[in-house]
């Protein structure tokens, strides 16, 4: 499921570089931080992506 909007987009990216340990957990706020908490690393992907 790709995201609606570039800043979901972009939250979802900043999240799931935490999730494979290429940024600290700590650097994320807001919507990527609740990202991080409650996604899996596959639906991360899927929404970062840039299906159109």
């Amino acid at each position: 499921m790709p995201a609606d909007s570039e800043q979901q987009r972009r939250a979802a990216g900043a999240a799931l570089s935490a999730k494979r340990d290429d940024t600290r957990v700590s650097d994320l706020k807001g919507a990527s931080k609740e990202m991080y908490d409650s996604m899996t690393e596959e639906e991360l992907s899927d929404m970062a992506s840039k299906d159109e």
